[in-house]
């Protein structure tokens, strides 16, 4: 196998445990586990004090899976098969439906993953881009344009990282019917679902539109548990979710015992959980709405749909990098620089969903104000 450094990942393993502000974190901040417990049922309370730390079942804890598929209209228990985060089951994925002599397309900018892991396994990959002047917006003909008799699989990112845009539910049942149609398999990464700004605007899963839509789901984002590292895939494709199942045998095999536990515990809750994600994001898009009003002459800001990020442009003649190391430097104020998705112009990611977002966006104000920008031209 042959596959390029994660880009983001690089840059993460440089900062993100050095940096006092991360205001590019994608996911939202963590509960601490005193806090967790004490959503738990009387039964699950009992079941994790007397949890006993060995082997568990390959496709995921039987309740947990129960609880996930809850979430997914039309699915069962059987249709969710559990992994060590998100990560591992989009790799999976991808090994088992991509090979040589198959082609997939692919949103852009976007987690380097979900193309990446598919060239690595000798797939043709067509990146889709989204455009600012689109307001990043699914372009339906121009990826209708892109596929090709041997079009294996589209990937898509929506609630999308890094832009948060957000197709209409027309466009995204247009891009289900595309697919079935043509018995193309749905990859959706829907890791931010849940955190729409307006609940009115959620877009049901893939896993439930059609017979081989694939939804990528993880405890990171929207319910803030990034520690835990369970993700899933749903599906109504029994054969493609048998043969994940059995890769996983070559790879993590089984998840934590206490990950999962806590997991369901979430879940059970999850009412509760998304309520405090939401809360911190209304909160924090407030403030990022003042902001970014106040310098529209340095920044671009097209306002994210849904999810715990954005992608702000940088306005003066500097490049993005060079901007962010600086306030790094002088500020201990971490952004993502759009260099990291190899997309062109001046662009960043922007986390939303961090409690110390307000004075790490007051050290941002002060690296405007102060005219460090203008000492970097």
């Amino acid at each position: 196998m042959r596959i390029p450094d994660f880009e983001l990942e690089r840059y993460f393993a440089r900062w993100e445990f050095a940096a006092p502000y991360l205001l590019c974190s994608s996911d939202i901040e963590g509960w601490r586990m005193a806090d967790l417990l004490a959503l738990a049922s009387p039964e699950d309370r009992a079941r994790w004090d007397g949890l006993t730390l060995g082997y568990t079942e390959t496709p995921g804890l039987p309740a947990l899976r129960e609880a996930i598929a809850g979430m997914y209209p039309g699915l069962i228990s059987e249709d969710v098969l559990t992994f060590a985060g998100a990560q591992e089951a989009m790799f999976v994925a991808m090994n088992v439906l991509l090979g040589p002599g198959t082609h997939a397309v692919v949103t852009w900018p976007g987690y380097q993953s979900l193309y990446e892991v598919a060239r690595s396994v000798g797939a043709d990959v067509t990146l889709l881009p989204l455009r600012e002047e689109d307001g990043w917006a699914l372009d339906l003909d121009a990826l209708t344009a892109a596929l090709r008799p041997d079009t294996r699989m589209v990937v898509v990112n929506f609630p999308h990282n890094p832009t948060g845009s957000l197709p209409e539910r027309a466009t995204f049942q247009k891009l289900c019917a595309l697919c079935e149609a043509r018995g193309i398999h749905l990859f959706s990464d829907e890791v931010y679902r849940l955190l729409e700004y307006d609940a009115n605007d959620t877009l049901p899963p893939a896993a439930s539109c059609l017979t081989k839509g694939v939804s990528l789901g993880v405890m990171s984002k929207a319910f803030g548990l990034a520690g835990l590292r369970v993700g899933w895939l749903a599906t109504r494709d029994a054969e493609l979710l048998a043969r994940c199942r059995a890769f996983k045998d070559y790879t993590s095999l089984c998840n934590s015992a206490p990950s999962e536990l806590l997991s369901l515990i979430a879940l059970r809750a999850r009412e509760r959980v998304l309520e405090r994600s939401r809360g911190l994001l209304t909160a924090n898009l407030a403030r990022l709405d003042d902001f970014f009003a106040r310098h529209a002459d340095t920044f671009h800001w097209v306002r994210p749909h849904a999810g715990s990020v954005a992608f702000p442009r940088l306005l003066r003649n500097i490049p993005v990098a060079r901007f962010t190391e600086s306030l790094i430097t002088r500020e201990g104020v971490l952004l993502l620089p759009g260099d990291v998705y190899g997309f062109p112009g001046n662009h960043f990611r922007l986390g939303l969903g961090r409690a110390n977002l307000p004075e790490a966006l007051e050290r941002l104000e002060r690296f405007v104000r102060d005219g460090a920008l203008d000492a970097l031209g």
